[in-house]
């Protein structure tokens, strides 16, 4: 449980955010109301310096009250179109923003389940939750709030720069001469800020990974009290999460504060000489007045494009690593063509000479030279050492992996032609760590099965001697069994992991250790309920307790990724090879 230091983040590419516009083509009629209620609005605004110097030129100056009374109409009028067209922009984008961010985060997890388990030996799982919450958030304030603040800004700066030089071309022309000024500071640290922007959410993720990581193994940090190493830990990634924080933080403040002295220093020098102008009889007050309102209007709009900036580059490192997820292509995947597999399926598996590596351990080989040929209804038994390629098998038969060299078959047919979903769909699967997940124990038992009648769970579970002990919880089969099945001992949901199994009913059975948690009286219930579900099936046992392999019809014993004996129990003793030497050690007594 070391933290592994992070890579140095590339700045974020603003090109990312282009992976948000197709999420935007199904809801058009929302774009379309928040783009024309958008312009609305922004009419609205420009509209008021208009009625400020007619107010003051056709009213204050020729004391006219119908005219100052008819302005202030206007602008009453003026401003109940703001306030209407501003609150329907705001539902339209906000609703938006919210549907974006829902399709953004089942997009992303939809392509988790089908990446590979080669992805997931290489990636931390709490970082892919703060891409799933953070990240993705991050993308919903963008869409829904700072793009359309940017926009709004952008046609508000557009609208006043225009009328600017409607107004009044001179002081325009002044106002011209500093725009290099102001924008030079914004595009030279721009790259600095996308940098910082990316570096903050890596931060952010590496502070979720850790906090994954030790709430999913709570039992054993309390048991070897740990709590104040986590806590430490923790506290660390957090301290580095907001150092990082600290400096974009810093850099966006500094920007922001010194676009916003330039904007206005330069609109304060422009009026100044306006000012003048109206003094000396070259200008009337109210194309001043009209001016300055133009004028302040085109400044704050450039403070908060400022400040809006910040937070669109934060997104586009979001959306950046939303990208790579999505852009990772699983190496496993079902073939285009895929060959389709007979049914029903006999259950006959060969392994033809084959080779394999793990992609996180490529300088060892997992199996060397494998070849095994498992008959249909055939019982065989895997044993040997820690290491040996046991456990490898079984991910190369469900291909999570596919070998580097050689082949595998089921029923004739090669692994890598099949479709996934056919291929695992004969296979039925009981682990070591069994698996329970955050519901109900109905839902447990048909987590192969989704669509089984009550009656066949129940009758699964009878077999899986699993009914009693369900019966005996607070509401039976409805009763939720906690996160990771906090609420059964390690047999129970050993018992489980049976049940689904046998409700599965499938042609090919991989039974991992399926009785190692299990007391000796449910062992001896459990097997017979065992023997009965490999009935007629094909079945690979991994088997470190060689006492539940006895009745195997053929045990295969492997060491360094080879077999190195196979045959009965008798016929392997008689050779005194390894399993000789196994047996021995654990039948001693």
């Amino acid at each position: 449980m070391t933290d592994t230091p992070a890579p140095t983040a590339k700045p974020p590419r603003l090109a990312s955010l282009k992976l948000v516009l197709p999420l935007l083509k199904p809801y058009k009629s929302l774009s379309f109301g928040w783009l024309f209620f958008l312009a609305i609005s922004a009419t609205a605004t420009l509209s008021l310096p208009v009625a400020v110097r007619h107010m003051i030129d056709s009213g204050f100056a020729n004391a006219n009250a119908a005219n100052i009374n008819a302005s202030f109409l206007a602008l009453f009028g003026l401003a109940v179109v703001l306030a209407i067209a501003t609150a329907a922009r705001f539902y339209c984008v906000t609703l938006l923003g919210e549907k974006v961010v829902a399709d953004l985060r089942r997009r992303l997890y939809d392509h988790l389940l089908v990446l590979d388990q080669a992805f997931y030996e290489r990636t931390r799982v709490g970082e892919l939750t703060s891409r799933l919450s953070a990240d993705t958030e991050l993308v919903q304030t963008v869409v829904g709030s700072s793009l359309s603040v940017a926009l709004r800004n952008a046609a508000t700066l557009i609208g006043a720069s225009v009328a600017l030089v409607w107004t009044s071309p001179r002081l325009a022309g002044y106002a011209a001469l500093v725009i290099p000024i102001v924008v030079l500071p914004i595009v030279l640290s721009g790259r600095r800020l996308q940098a910082l922007s990316r570096q903050s959410q890596d931060r952010i993720a590496d502070a979720s990974a850790v906090a994954n990581e030790t709430l999913n193994a709570m039992y054993a940090v309390q048991a070897y009290v740990r709590e104040k190493v986590e806590s430490t830990r923790y506290g660390g990634a957090i301290s580095r999460a907001l150092a990082t924080a600290r400096r974009r933080i810093g850099a966006r403040a500094a920007l922001t504060a010194l676009v916003i002295v330039l904007v206005f220093g330069a609109i304060t020098l422009v009026l100044w000489a306006g000012a003048k102008a109206v003094m000396t009889g070259e200008l009337k007050a109210g194309i001043l007045s009209q001016f300055v309102l133009y004028a302040v209007f085109a400044g704050g709009s450039v403070g908060a494009l400022t400040e809006v900036w910040g937070e669109v580059q934060r997104a586009s490192g979001a959306l950046e690593r939303i990208g790579e997820i999505l852009a990772t292509e699983p190496v496993i995947r079902t073939p285009d063509a895929p060959v389709a597999l007979a049914q029903p399926a006999r259950g006959e598996i060969r392994f033809e000479h084959v080779e394999f590596r793990y992609p996180t351990r490529a300088d060892s080989a997992a199996l060397h030279d494998f070849s095994l040929h498992v008959k249909p209804g055939e019982t065989v038994a895997l044993v040997g050492p820690s290491g040996a390629g046991k456990s490898t098998v079984f991910h190369l038969l469900l291909r999570f992996y596919d070998p580097n060299r050689g082949g595998i078959r089921i029923d004739g047919a090669d692994l890598r032609a099949l479709s996934l979903t056919d291929l695992r769909g004969t296979i039925a699967l009981v682990p070591q760590d069994t698996v329970i997940f955050g519901a109900s124990a109905l839902d447990n038992i048909r987590f192969g099965r989704v669509d089984a009648p009550e009656d066949a769970v129940v009758a699964a579970a009878r077999s899986a001697e699993a009914h009693d002990f369900i019966l005996a919880q607070p509401e039976g089969y409805a009763t939720y069994l906690g996160e990771r099945g906090v609420r059964l001992s390690g047999g129970q949901q050993q018992r489980i992991a049976i049940a689904r199994a046998l409700l599965k009913d499938a042609p090919i059975l991989l039974l991992d250790e399926a009785t190692s948690n299990l007391d000796a009286q449910s062992e001896a219930a459990i097997q017979h309920a065992l023997e009965r579900l490999m009935h007629g099936r094909t079945t690979l046992v991994i088997a470190h307790r060689l006492a539940t392999v006895l009745k195997a019809d053929r045990i295969v014993v492997m060491d360094g990724g080879r077999i190195v004996a196979q045959g009965t129990h008798e016929e392997l003793l008689r050779q005194d090879g390894l399993y000789a030497e196994l047996a021995r050690l654990q039948f001693a007594a």
